[in-house]
């Protein structure tokens, strides 16, 4: 490009500044006019647990908190004293995304369709999990399908996905009848199909074989896992998707 006279690099200045100032994205925990218009909702207000509770039934323990705009768990190394923390509302086809945050060695799991059903006393024995993990400082970043982004146990997601541990991460799903699919930093982690044979082969060969419940149901909660490491959340938010979201 040629070079421009001072006068006229001004002028441009004057007129795109204002265009550039309309770009800004939305502050954390909060919608834009058009992520509105698309029919996205915030599952966390940045100020406290409203609209959510524990797995087990009953208000969320004081483990969890709301803290410096973020959904955080308090938690000492391998005391699981929070308990999953789940919606109070279910979902079937939608999309969802957030950001999560591990310490070093930090585990925890986003569950979705899953239910306190009976005969079942675990969140994992129904619902289905992107993992949570930091990848370098927690043994199961050296398993595959248990890498951060994973459906856990299922999927093998790019090592590279994931930032280091104290990081941000953005994570989205999008959950549709018969299929799912995981992203993490934008890379795909994964897209499988659900609720046919293929589906139950690969429950099959996982280690959710033992549970009967596992994801078969086409609704349910949205779930954070407790797996006693501090955790945090922030900028969750959802939208249905097809005839769910009439």
């Amino acid at each position: 490009m040629g070079k421009l006279p001072m006068v006229s690099l001004c002028l441009l200045a004057l007129v795109t500044t204002p265009a550039l100032a309309g770009q800004k994205t939305a502050a954390p925990n909060t919608l834009t006019a058009a992520e509105r218009a698309e029919g996205w909702q915030l599952l966390f207000n940045g100020r406290d647990l409203d609209g959510w509770r524990s797995f087990g039934g009953g208000a969320a323990s004081a483990n969890w908190t709301a803290r410096d705009g973020a959904l955080v768990l308090i938690s000492k190394s391998g005391e699981m004293s929070g308990g999953d923390l789940v919606t109070a509302d279910s979902y079937g086809a939608f999309e969802l995304t957030l950001d999560w945050k591990v310490e070093r060695g930090g585990n925890s799991g986003v569950f979705y369709l899953a239910r306190n059903a009976p005969g079942t006393r675990n969140i994992y024995e129904t619902g289905i999990e992107m993992q949570v993990l930091d990848n370098d400082g927690h043994p199961d970043g050296k398993i595959p399908s248990h890498r951060a982004g994973s459906l856990y146990d299922i999927t093998v997601p790019p090592l590279s996905a994931a930032h280091p541990a104290g990081s941000w991460n953005h994570a989205r799903l999008r959950v549709e009848p018969g299929r799912i699919r995981q992203w993490l930093n934008g890379t795909p982690t994964a897209d499988v199909s659900f609720g046919d044979d293929a589906w139950r082969k690969r429950v099959a060969a996982s280690k959710f074989a033992a549970m009967p419940l596992f994801g078969t149901f086409p609704s349910g909660v949205i779930g954070l896992q407790d797996h006693g490491e501090p955790v945090a959340f922030r900028n969750i938010k959802i939208r249905k998707l097809g005839a769910s979201a009439q």
